[in-house]
């Protein structure tokens, strides 16, 4: 037996999935029951009124957060053992079964015209989009106003403007530099977010009504603010597309696919797909009309499909079409970005219609990783290629951190708080935001051209701003600053430029890039990941030589290491792909270990007293933790576990139940540290049963699949056999 820590306004009651009504109520040895029907019951004790006494049943629930008990079975293709039917304390941990794939999982391609990608990223974001008529052509947007030189424009910054009323203004170069031409004064009023994509990821306590902060203090629901973004993209897709096909339909021809890290939790993966109702995406009655692509998953789909000439090789011996090459970092990629400026002339891109060539020299069980490298996160995914059908096994949670691009930038503004003093900075930041915003373009320009090799100095421009308010706030210059800093490798240009040594960016990206590496390693040393046979850099900060030759250096003695020439578009095509075949990847590692709490028999010496709950003469354990999946374990597409309900109360129209989680394998109670609850399960009860003028119980049967990207439910009414909405709501807490 086991028993759901309850909403106590929603209390339900259960039995096994294989065994019918009236013979499992001669089989529940135990049951919590009150006389007031919005608390819990079981099958054997009919109404609720029969039953304990209101303050007996408030003491209870006051004590042990209120319980239902129920038994529990696998959908297997076994039948439960006789021990398991009468012994109420030996429940078996979830292991995952080859289970009939659930009808809502896959939605037919057929319904849709077109699936368009949003690789929404940390400091830059864009689209793509492919029909479905023509899945080898991926379609990338049109090249974007604005921007800055020596940069590639495939996408565009990831920068969102507000007006002071806090209404959408612009997104991308357009609020960038409409943001950085404002008049001082008149800035601080505007609402300027960049950046924010790393609050959803380092938010622990992420709900619908987290709040960000724009560069002038002032505060936004995050919420609205990734709604902007997303309504902006949505917008500019839906125009290009129905240029080229006038007739779609946007509410129901395009399939929607939007990436996020693979490392987010359940919660951080639910906000994006909230934000993409709010923004008009799609409809929350349709959610299989909207796809999660993890983002080094995505990137993986899309190295499936590269031909040789297409990759850039940087391990020690090196093949390229079967000659060995001894090709330094900088050589290869000077050439491979060539090769992508000739090709960005044209938007579209086409793809092999099998696997290309490295994949088909791959056998069955090689193994690889996918090190995203993206501005805010790095994202590390093993896989394992399944021959013919070329399917992916993912055979190590995802794992990674906060060691993106970003990280430099985080180093540049410490180096200038040790140079100017961090209240200076920060006062500049707030005073002066679009300054500050020139500022941090001037590095970013000088960042993209650091490279190992390089001996010559890099400049990087001061706004005039910048030395006039240094000036106004310390009565000293600037120059003298730089002489008095203890920083030698920062001098001052007479034309009013911060002068930086080589050594100098140097310092600024090896804290970022020796965690990356480390990382990589940690990863490499776990006994399920032995045999790498390659690893695929991609993101935008694998465009980064310093990252490049860092990673080489490291690894290519190990295992080949591979660089698309796109390597910034790779997610972006690769969630694409995703969307026109979501079953690439067939089996997925569960992140969290994910329960629920339970009832079993105290047994003395082994639970402790505190856990002890007398019933009718037994005893019983309390706070349970029984396991749904545990962390890192296979499961595969299509494996479902179901769970069989009834209402307490007649009528009753909503039924909540709790979901716990936790990072670690060896849980044993909900109270355990690192035990959370994370989310609910939301059963929704339209409809009243009624026969010849009386409400009749229902049986509910829900089925919770954990193979996807996204956790998901549906539920039947096994009477009626009607699709009961059901939804997992990990924001609530």
């Amino acid at each position: 037996m086991m028993m759901f820590y309850l909403h106590r306004t929603a209390g339900l009651w259960g039995h096994t999935r294989s065994t019918s009504i009236s013979s499992i109520r001669a089989q529940l040895p135990y049951c919590v029951h009150s006389s007031c029907s919005q608390y819990v019951t079981c099958l054997r004790c009919g109404p609720p009124s029969d039953s304990l006494t209101a303050p007996d049943m408030t003491t209870l629930l006051d004590s042990r957060m209120g319980t239902l008990q129920i038994a529990e079975n696998m959908d297997r293709s076994r039948t439960p053992s006789p021990n398991f039917l009468n012994e109420s304390c030996n429940i078996a941990p979830l292991t995952p079964s080859q289970s009939p794939r659930s009808e809502h999982r896959s939605v037919p391609l057929s319904r849709f015209v077109v699936v368009v990608a949003i690789d929404f990223g940390t400091t830059s974001s864009g689209y793509a989009f492919s029909f479905v008529k023509d899945p080898e052509v991926i379609h990338m947007m049109r090249k974007w106003e604005g921007g800055d030189p020596g940069v590639a424009h495939q996408k565009t910054p990831t920068s969102l403007l507000l007006t002071p009323d806090k209404a959408f203004h612009s997104f991308g170069y357009t609020a960038r530099d409409f943001y950085h031409d404002l008049d001082p004064e008149e800035a601080r009023d505007w609402l300027y977010f960049e950046k924010f994509k790393m609050k959803i990821h380092s938010t622990s306590d992420l709900t619908m009504k987290t709040e960000l902060e724009a560069l002038n203090g002032k505060k936004v629901q995050a919420l609205e603010v990734f709604a902007h973004a997303l309504r902006f993209f949505k917008e500019h897709a839906v125009h290009e597309l129905k240029e080229q096909c006038p007739s779609l339909h946007e509410n129901e021809g395009i399939r929607w696919v939007i990436t996020v890290p693979a490392i987010w939790k359940q919660p951080a993966k639910q906000f994006m797909r909230e934000a993409a109702y709010l923004a008009g995406l799609v409809s929350p009655e349709y959610p299989e009309q909207l796809l999660i692509a993890l983002e080094p998953e995505a990137a993986s789909i899309y190295c499936r499909k590269l031909r040789l000439h297409q990759l850039i090789d940087l391990s020690c011996k090196a093949f390229f079409n079967g000659y060995p090459t001894d090709r330094s970092v900088d050589s290869s990629f000077r050439q491979a970005r060539e090769q992508l400026r000739r090709s960005r002339h044209s938007r579209t891109f086409l793809v092999e219609t099998g696997m290309g060539e490295l994949w088909s020299e791959m056998q069955a069980g090689d193994r690889y990783i996918v090190a995203d490298c993206g501005g805010g996160t790095v994202d590390l995914t093993v896989h394992q290629i399944e021959q013919p059908q070329g399917t992916l096994k993912e055979l190590y949670k995802a794992s990674g951190g906060p060691y993106g691009a970003v990280g430099v930038d985080l180093a540049f503004e410490k180096m200038l708080c040790k140079i100017f003093g961090e209240d200076f900075i920060q006062t500049f930041k707030v005073k002066r935001p679009a300054a500050w915003v020139d500022l941090m373009i001037a590095f970013e320009a000088r960042k993209r051209t650091a490279a190992p090799q390089r001996s010559n100095h890099l400049n990087i421009s001061l706004p005039f701003s910048f030395i006039d308010f240094y000036r106004r706030h310390t009565r000293q210059n600037v120059e003298t600053a730089l002489r008095k800093s203890s920083v030698n490798f920062v001098k001052w240009s007479s034309q009013g430029m911060l002068r930086m040594s080589s050594e100098a960016m140097n310092e600024l990206f090896q804290p970022t890039i020796q965690q990356i590496v480390q990382h990589i390693g940690d990863l490499m040393k776990k006994p399920e990941v032995k045999g790498i046979k390659y690893l695929f850099l991609v993101g935008g900060f694998a465009e980064s030589p310093m990252l490049q030759n860092a990673v080489q250096s490291a690894f290519s003695e190990v295992c080949r290491v591979i660089i698309p020439q796109d390597v910034g578009l790779t997610i972006l095509k690769g969630a694409v792909l995703f969307g026109i075949d979501p079953t690439i990847v067939r089996v997925r590692r569960s992140p969290l270990t994910y329960g629920v709490g339970v009832l079993n028999k105290f047994v003395e010496g082994k639970h402790p007293k505190e856990k002890l709950l007398m019933k009718e003469g037994k005893n019983w354990c309390t706070d349970i933790f029984d396991k749904f999946v545990s962390v890192d374990q296979s499961v595969a597409l299509g494996d479902i576990v179901q769970r069989s309900y009834c209402p307490a109360r007649l009528g009753q129209r909503k039924i909540i139940i709790n979901i716990y989680c936790s990072s670690s394998d060896d849980v044993v109670y909900i109270t355990d540290p690192g035990v959370r609850k994370c989310g609910t399960i939301n059963l929704d009860l339209p409809d009243v049963d009624e026969a010849n003028g009386k409400v009749l119980r229902r049986e509910i049967k829900a089925s919770m699949q954990f193979g996807d990207t996204e956790i998901k439910v549906t539920a039947m009414d096994v009477k009626t056999s009607k699709i009961v909405r059901a939804a997992i709501d990990f924001l609530s807490n």
